[in-house]
C-alpha cells in the first residue's frame, strides 16, 4: 500500500471531520500527462432520490468516502415525489450527472434502448468486488441481454415464514410444507383459541389486499405457489412462456385460500385490508404466521409482538414444499446507476467511475456505509463485531448513503454486525434461500402489448382471483376469466414474451 493510499484510509475511517478535510486538501489535483495514469481526485456527480433528510455537504461520512476513494463527490438529492418528473426532464435535456440512479420502468427502458448510456457489462470482470457479486443481481436489470447499470444491491431470496412458536408448540404444530399442512395450521389456530382469551379472534394468518400483487415476487400467493412448484410470475412450458396463474400449483394454492375463506379460517375482509392493518394484527398478538414480511426482519417481528405479549416466542423457517426449499427470486436491487455518455465523455472516465463503485464494496467502505464511523455510530465488541452505539444518529447521518449507494447491509465485506439468535437465523434463511431461488424468466423481457395494456390486464386477473377465493365464481368461472384475459391482450403478451425469451436465450 502506498503512503498516499495509507493516509487516505486512516483519514477516512479514523480521524475527525477536520482532519478528514485537511487530509483531502493535501491531495492536490495533478495534471495527467499522456500515457500517465490520472491520480487527481475524480469528480463524481450523482443524482438519486432523497432518503430521509438530505445530509449536509462535507459531512464526516462524505469526507471519509472522498478520502478513501480519491474523489470529489457532488450528490443531488431529489425529493422522491418529484424524482420521476425530474428524471425525464434531465434525460430529455441531456443534462445528467455522471451516475444517475434509475428504476426499471418503461421510460427507463426507452432511454436505455435509445443508446444514451454506456454499456458496462464487458468491464465488470476487471473489478474485483463488482465481479464477485452474484450474477443474478446483474441479470435482473439487463436490457436486450446487455448490462447498463450497477444495482443498489438488495437480497434476492428474502422469503421466510415468521411464526408464533409458542402457539405451534402448544398445539403440536410444525411449520407447513404441503398445502394440506397450511390448511391444518390455519384451522387449528383459528379454532383453538391459542391466545386463551375466550374469544374467536385469532388467525393462522391475516391476509391483506396485496396478497396477489402481480408486480411483486414478494406477494404471498406467489411465495406460497412457488413453494409448491409454480413458476415465479412467469415460467416456461413446452417452449412457451406461461403466467403463474395458468399453472396447476398456483391454481391449487388459490383453491386453498378459497377453502380457508369458505370455512372462515382467514379474515373475510382481506380484499380491502391495508398492509399496515395486517401488521397491527400481528403486533397485537392475534396472528400465528406473519406472511407480509422478510426473513431478515424476524427479530423485528418478535420485538413488535412482545410489546403486547411479553411471553411470546417467535421463530423463523424457510418456505418449504414437496420439493424442499423453493422461493421466488426477487429483483435484488433498489434501482441502479447508469452512466450517461453526455456527461461521462470517455472510456477512461467510465473506468474510473466503475473503480469508485468497486471501492465502495471494499471492507473499509462497506463498514462505513453499513455501520458508520467507529466510536460515533458503532463500537466494536470483544469478538470483533460491530454494535450500533447510536442508531438514531446512524439513521440520520449514514443511512442516506447506505440506501443510495451500492452496499450489502449484512452480507457484505464490512465488519460483521453483532446479531442476536433470531437475527442470525433470519439472515441464514436469506443466505440459504439464494441456492434455491426461482427466477422470473420474464423479468427483463419487454412486451409492447403489456406496456400498452398491462395495468388493465393485471387488474382483470387480480380481480378474478379475489372473486374465485371469495366464492363469487367457480372453477369454470375462473377459466372463463383466464380466457377473457387472453382475448383482452394476454395471448399477445405471451406471444411477445416468448419471442423475446427465445431471442435472448439463443
Amino acid at each position: 500500500m502506498t503512503r498516499k493510499r495509507f493516509i487516505a484510509v486512516v483519514c477516512s475511517l479514523v480521524m475527525t471531520a477536520g482532519a478528514l478535510a485537511g487530509c483531502a486538501g493535501n491531495q492536490a489535483p495533478q495534471k495527467a500527462e499522456a500515457g500517465v495514469e490520472d491520480t487527481s481526485p475524480l469528480e463524481v456527480t450523482i443524482a438519486t432520490p432523497q432518503i430521509g433528510e438530505a445530509p449536509k455537504k462535507d459531512n464526516e461520512v462524505e469526507l471519509a468516502i472522498e478520502a478513501y476513494t480519491n474523489t470529489k463527490i457532488d450528490i443531488q438529492w431529489i425529493p422522491s415525489a418529484a424524482f420521476e418528473d425530474k428524471k425525464n426532464i434531465m434525460i430529455a435535456s441531456a443534462e445528467m450527472p455522471k451516475a444517475f440512479k434509475l428504476t426499471y420502468n418503461a421510460t427507463t427502458l426507452n432511454a436505455i434502448q435509445s443508446g444514451i448510456f454506456w454499456e458496462i457489462g464487458p468491464y465488470l470482470k476487471d473489478y474485483k468486488h463488482l465481479a464477485a457479486v452474484n450474477a443474478m443481481h446483474y441479470d435482473n436489470i439487463k436490457v436486450d441481454g446487455k448490462l447498463y447499470g450497477l444495482p443498489l444491491y438488495r437480497d434476492i431470496g428474502r422469503a421466510g415464514i415468521t411464526y408464533r412458536k409458542d402457539w405451534f408448540d402448544e398445539q403440536g404444530l410444525k411449520p407447513p410444507v404441503t398445502l394440506e399442512d397450511w390448511y391444518h395450521i390455519m384451522k387449528t389456530l383459528a379454532e383453538k383459541d391459542p391466545d386463551k382469551n375466550g374469544q374467536n379472534d385469532s388467525y393462522g394468518m391475516f391476509l391483506d389486499k396485496s396478497y396477489n400483487d402481480v408486480s411483486a415476487s414478494s406477494a404471498f400467493l406467489t411465495r406460497l405457489a412457488v413453494s409448491q412448484g409454480a413458476p415465479n410470475k412467469w415460467g416456461v412450458e413446452d417452449g412457451k412462456l406461461v403466467p403463474e396463474f395458468m399453472t396447476k400449483p398456483y391454481v391449487e394454492s388459490m383453491k386453498l385460500l378459497r377453502r380457508l375463506y369458505q370455512e372462515k379460517l382467514i379474515n373475510q375482509d382481506f380484499s380491502v385490508v391495508q398492509t399496515a392493518d395486517a401488521d397491527n394484527k400481528w403486533n397485537a398478538g392475534k396472528v400465528g404466521i406473519r406472511i407480509n414480511t422478510v426473513a431478515s426482519a424476524a427479530a423485528t417481528s418478535f420485538e413488535n409482538v412482545s410489546k403486547a405479549v411479553p411471553n411470546a416466542v417467535v421463530d423463523i423457517v424457510p418456505y418449504m414444499g414437496p420439493s424442499g426449499n423453493r422461493v421466488p427470486a426477487e429483483p435484488g436491487n433498489n434501482g441502479f446507476f447508469v452512466f450517461p455518455k453526455s456527461s461521462v465523455k470517455t472510456e477512461d472516465e467510465l473506468k474510473r467511475l466503475l473503480g469508485f463503485f468497486d471501492k465502495l464494496l471494499e471492507p473499509e467502505m462497506s463498514t462505513l456505509l453499513t455501520r458508520g464511523l467507529e466510536g460515533k455510530h458503532f463500537t466494536k465488541t470483544e469478538d470483533g463485531k460491530a454494535q450500533f452505539k447510536d442508531l438514531s444518529l446512524f439513521n440520520l447521518e449514514v443511512k442516506p448513503y447506505r440506501d443510495s449507494l451500492p452496499a450489502f447491509e449484512v452480507t457484505g465485506t464490512g465488519l460483521p454486525l453483532k446479531l442476536n439468535e433470531l437475527q442470525e437465523k433470519g439472515w441464514k434463511v436469506v443466505a440459504d434461500n439464494l441456492k434455491n431461488v426461482v427466477p422470473n424468466v420474464a423479468l427483463t423481457l419487454s412486451s409492447k402489448t403489456y406496456l400498452d395494456k398491462g395495468s388493465e390486464l393485471d387488474t382483470l386477473i387480480r380481480d378474478a382471483q379475489t372473486k374465485f377465493i371469495m366464492g363469487k365464481i367457480d372453477e369454470a368461472g375462473w377459466q372463463a376469466e383466464v380466457e377473457n384475459w387472453k382475448k383482452s391482450g394476454g395471448s399477445k403478451v405471451i406471444e411477445e414474451l416468448t419471442a423475446e425469451h427465445a431471442k435472448t436465450n439463443k
